[in-house]
């Protein structure tokens, strides 16, 4: 089935479990996830299925809003509260305007350390198995953008936060970067990712409701893709900056075989996409000139 879900992803589990869970679920083997949650974390996990998976690369540089608790008095090895503590904890006399102040010095664009503790490679091997090894794990800085950082409120030693950051930020590095500005040390104990790129909570569905769509196709009253479709996103609401166009059975034909078409889109977008009825996405189209457009990701074949 191609579908867009938006899974609310539970603590304790990776995004690579959310994705296996739901290609058990829906019986699909194309699965994959735009965004990967540490296992920490809950909220906002973006997945496609299908032939969608081949949308996954419009998405690379979706910015990701989170909210989270960062816990003062110590750092820890993964900067989260997973990890071990790099120091005894210590009294933590910060006020909220202190925090505040050390939160906006990371606005905008910095060049983040990743924690070693992360996917990141480094000779083709995952750096955290490196660390898990004790092997010395040397990361570059990438230039990340932190668009919002703010601290809502400290009581003891707990900071409720909001972030707003580009692809790629560790938003746990954040976290232990305010911890060592502030010469207390912290880590992060919290983070719900809220938002990432045009996907909010609100569209999210949980596994415990997809494992209840499964059941319900045992009374044979609605089809899996019926029943699915309930909880997916709406195709026409899929990448919303893209103009869309709707054709005949002709033009999807010749779209279908990789050919060039002209299209009734006059905007100056470079790219849009291309429907055969109300519901069937069946291709990504570039501009080539004027209305000429080739496609660039073909969602349906020749029939």
């Amino acid at each position: 089935m191609d579908a867009v879900l938006v899974i609310d992803k539970p603590a304790k589990m990776t995004s690579h479990d959310v994705v296996a869970r739901v290609r058990r679920l829906i019986s699909e083997r194309s699965v994959g996830h735009l965004g990967t949650l540490d296992p920490l974390a809950t909220g906002v996990l973006p997945v496609l299925t299908g032939r969608f998976t081949r949308l996954a690369q419009f998405y690379s540089a979706a910015e990701k809003t989170y909210e989270g608790v960062i816990r003062l008095g110590f750092a820890t090895d993964t900067h989260d509260i997973e990890g071990q503590p790099l120091g005894p904890p210590q009294p933590v006399k910060v006020s909220l305007e202190e925090l505040r102040k050390a939160a906006e010095s990371f606005l905008g664009d910095i060049d983040q350390q990743p924690p070693k503790f992360s996917a990141k490679k480094v000779g083709g091997v995952p750096a955290y198995k490196l660390a898990r090894r004790n092997q010395e794990v040397e990361l570059k800085k990438v230039r990340v953008h932190v668009s919002r950082f703010e601290i809502h409120e400290v009581v003891e030693d707990r900071a409720r936060f909001t972030a707003e950051v580009s692809a790629g930020t560790y938003v746990r590095s954040l976290a232990h970067d305010v911890g060592t500005k502030l010469g207390v040390g912290a880590h992060l104990a919290e983070l719900r990712r809220t938002r990432s790129g045009e996907f909010a909570l609100e569209q999210t569905v949980t596994l415990e409701r997809l494992a209840g769509i499964k059941e319900l196709t045992k009374s044979g009253e609605k089809s899996l893709e019926e029943l699915l479709s309930e909880v997916s996103l709406h195709p026409r609401r899929i990448l919303p900056e893209l103009p869309s166009v709707t054709v005949n059975d002709e033009i999807a034909g010749l779209i279908a075989n990789g050919r060039a078409v002209n299209l009734p889109e006059f905007s100056p977008a470079r790219q849009i996409k291309v429907f055969l009825g109300q519901e069937s996405l069946i291709a990504i189209a570039s501009r080539i000139a004027g209305t000429l457009f080739q496609p660039k990701v073909v969602l349906r074949g020749a029939s």
